[in-house]
């Protein structure tokens, strides 16, 4: 039943992720680049946490001081870094492909925690594994010529997919020192924000943003939803799974990314996107009979 949840958290965290669109481009109509969408998502998000942990639960802001580079590698080396290079990608190909070349992450997680935590490269994790990466690749038009590609653009990617990855390292390691899902949480954006802020002008960002109360009240709900809840549901997920696991689930992102395509930017749905949605459901189908089976046995 934990494993079940688990599930269900990392699968929300994923389709909310994939909305992520919806951001990027209207900051970007108001003349915001990546690294300015970069550091509104984490200060909003910290502002928002902060608020909510003083009132609700201040126990939850408590760390030890040896356990900082958890939250540093969260923070900084991860959501900092795979967004920036994540916005870029959006900027110099289609929402679909920019969400693909971010699922290399699941690959990199596999190989990492076999590494780092011994979990073990069974061969219907593998399967699952390929079959979500074909099925993002048709997702996003690379099979069949219709996805948007640069060889720039194909760095970025690679490098969100990596920086991606690292979320899911160190997010283990911070659960393994029993820290929660909130203070995991609001520490990722207090040093993702730290990390922005020397890059961009914070004082033009917020005098953009407060220039209209309609697009700072939008800002601040996308932010919620594609980034505060996302990422509380996508660590609770992770505390009852494997990270190989909850990479393969949260692949339903370029599934809902290529459908936000679609809907509200009008981009092109081909046969390829429709093959590649069913293959990527088939992965997560996959990894959660793999999921039961262990859960039973383990009873």
């Amino acid at each position: 039943m934990k494993n079940k949840f688990s599930a269900i958290y990392v699968l929300a965290a994923g389709s909310l992720w994939g909305f992520m669109g919806l951001l990027v481009r209207t900051l970007n109509i108001v003349g915001l680049g990546s690294m300015d969408i970069c550091f509104i998502r984490g200060a909003v998000a910290f502002i928002c946490m902060l608020t909510g942990l003083l009132v609700f639960d201040r126990k939850a802001l408590k760390i030890r001081l040896k356990d900082i580079w958890c939250f540093v590698g969260t923070g900084a080396f991860s959501v900092a870094f795979f967004n920036y290079c994540y916005f870029k990608t959006m900027t110099l190909t289609s929402l679909s492909v920019a969400a693909v070349l971010l699922y290399t992450a699941p690959t990199f997680v596999m190989l990492m925690s076999a590494v780092l935590f011994k979990e073990r490269l069974s061969g219907r994790k593998l399967a699952a594994l390929g079959l979500a990466f074909v099925g993002c690749a048709f997702v996003s038009g690379i099979v069949g010529g219709g996805g948007t590609l640069s060889a720039t653009g194909i760095l970025y990617g690679l490098g969100a997919g990596f920086g991606y990855a690292l979320y899911s390292i160190f997010g283990r390691y911070a659960l393994e020192r029993n820290y929660s899902s909130a203070t995991i949480s609001f520490y990722t954006f207090l040093f993702a924000t730290i990390a922005t802020f020397s890059f961009v002008d914070a004082g033009a960002v917020f005098v953009t943003l407060g220039s209209s109360a309609g697009l700072l009240i939008k800002t601040v709900l996308l932010v919620l939803v594609v980034t505060l809840l996302p990422y509380l549901s996508y660590t609770k997920g992770l505390k009852g799974m494997e990270n190989g696991t909850a990479s393969v689930l949260a692949s339903i992102e370029p599934v809902v990314a290529t459908l936000v395509g679609v809907f509200m930017y009008k981009e092109e749905m081909t046969l390829q996107n429709l093959i590649g949605i069913c293959l990527v459901l088939g992965s997560i189908v996959l990894i959660n009979v793999n999921t039961k089976k262990n859960c039973n046995s383990e009873k």
